[in-house]
């Protein structure tokens, strides 16, 4: 079944095209890679298929229904949500408090039943909690939940950031190159809570420079350069695409 569906996406910057004419189906459920060099359009892509970016031309089908028009909170709220390339987190919050914002959007109590402190919104804040150390629990960072993000180690910091993303429930969860920074180990133990993710039954797409974690991952790869699609297909086919082995040439190994 198809959760998202790109349909000749292309993005300008001006008179410059960093996107032309992307087509590229995810399926629900399934881990889709998206590789390429720097400067591919990789996170373009993504900043389209999450609303930071307006797309130039086509269309983007999310359950069937083209969403191109909604705002990015909107896209949330249906269910798409990603990480980002570079932490965005609050220094001084607590672990805590950003794994609770990430319920923001599934919260029910209004500003006035928050001030009046109602029976409703002490249940949905004890709930929105204990969910909270749920998930810190499934990234390995409960012990840390009173400290400050500030505080974290950088693995640990992207861990947060994709707790984050979880607390928001997502049917497609969007992760730019989680594994960037990180050591061999901390590598393995992402690898370990992608597959976990992807048991839950949330569809994944993973930009990401690590080519050994995408290969082992992915059911899908899609390959960008110059913003242009040139190959597509499982980790084998794209390791033995001469197209994509012609583009890398001279690396000694085929890297995104």
């Amino acid at each position: 079944m198809v959760l998202a569906e790109l349909k000749n996406i292309s993005k300008d910057f001006g008179g410059i095209t960093a996107l032309k004419e992307i087509d590229m189906v995810v399926r629900q459920g399934g881990i889709h890679g998206l590789i390429g060099p720097n400067g591919a359009g990789k996170t373009t892509l993504f900043n389209i298929i999450s609303g930071n970016y307006d797309a130039t031309g086509g269309d983007l089908l999310f359950e069937g229904n083209s969403i191109l028009k909604l705002r990015n909170d909107e896209r949330v709220g249906l269910g798409i949500v990603r990480t980002f390339q570079n932490i965005r987190l609050f220094p001084s919050f607590s672990v805590l408090d950003h794994v609770k914002m990430g319920f923001h959007r599934r919260a029910s109590a209004n500003w006035l039943s928050s001030i009046l402190w109602l029976n409703n919104t002490k249940k949905e804040e004890s709930w929105i909690e204990e969910e909270s150390r749920h998930l810190l629990k499934k990234v390995g960072l409960e012990s840390f939940a009173q400290q400050q993000a500030k505080n974290l180690s950088y693995g640990n910091q992207r861990r947060l950031e994709i707790a984050r993303a979880l607390a928001a429930k997502p049917k497609l969860l969007l992760l730019d190159e989680p594994a960037a920074g990180l050591n061999e180990s901390e590598v393995r133990t992402l690898l370990e809570q992608i597959r976990e993710i992807h048991a839950e039954g949330i569809t994944i797409i993973l930009v990401e420079h690590d080519m050994n974690l995408v290969m082992e991952v992915s059911d899908q790869i899609t390959v960008l350069s110059h913003g242009q699609k040139i190959a597509e297909g499982s980790a084998n086919e794209i390791r033995n695409n001469p197209i994509v082995i012609r583009e890398y040439l001279g690396t000694g190994k085929i890297e995104c």
